[in-house]
């Protein structure tokens, strides 16, 4: 039974590193990396200059802003767009209509924040990197989504490489509860094998 438990433990403790890094990690929900420092001044202004708001209304599920700028992890807006990061595979918007609809359309399942099912991540590991050398326009392709691709506009070397360490860090991590695991459950039969030969 404790070994099962011990199975059982791994890949749930290593989710629960990855899942607490990434929301460290992320502050604004449906937000794209570049766009954080836009939503990190105490008043914001909407896209299209209509109005400002203040940082507390973001993400408030009321729509302040005509285009949708003020609800980027909200379904409130129709115009809005979610950015999903699809850590390890290609990153894209999705119309803000999409969020919490029951229906997993983020590879990494992060539009169903606040939904009752639970979206299994299905990225597929390295798509991530080759997409954070090119930069992000959104366009909308003919599936309806919302595509972030072709812009030139020059890319942060430092940030992709702070980016990159932090990937490590959540490695490093896993390494570490793998490895206190593995010698709990070497303790663990020692022990036992020790009552076994003492009887």
């Amino acid at each position: 039974m404790t070994m099962e438990l011990l199975r059982n433990l791994i890949p749930l403790m290593s989710l629960c590193f990855l899942v607490v890094f990434v929301q460290c990690k992320s502050s604004f929900l449906g937000v794209h990396p570049l766009d954080e420092k836009y939503f990190s001044k105490k008043v914001i202004k909407c896209r299209d200059g209509s109005k400002s708001f203040t940082r507390d209304r973001l993400n408030d599920n009321f729509c302040d802003c005509i285009d949708g700028t003020d609800e980027p992890g909200t379904s409130a807006c129709p115009a809005g767009k979610f950015y999903c990061g699809n850590v390890g595979s290609t990153p894209r918007f999705i119309f803000s209509s999409r969020v919490n609809d029951r229906i997993c359309d983020c590879c990494d399942g992060s539009d169903e924040y606040e939904s009752s099912i639970t979206c299994p991540n299905t990225c597929v590991m390295g798509g991530n990197i080759e997409y954070k050398a090119q930069s992000y326009i959104s366009t909308i392709n003919d599936a309806g989504s919302i595509d972030a691709r072709g812009a030139k506009i020059p890319v942060n070397k430092e940030d992709l490489i702070e980016r990159l360490k932090d990937v490590k860090m959540v490695v490093i991590l896993q390494l570490f509860l793998i490895i206190f695991l593995v010698v709990l459950w070497i303790t663990h039969h020692r022990v036992r094998s020790k009552r076994r030969h003492s009887r």
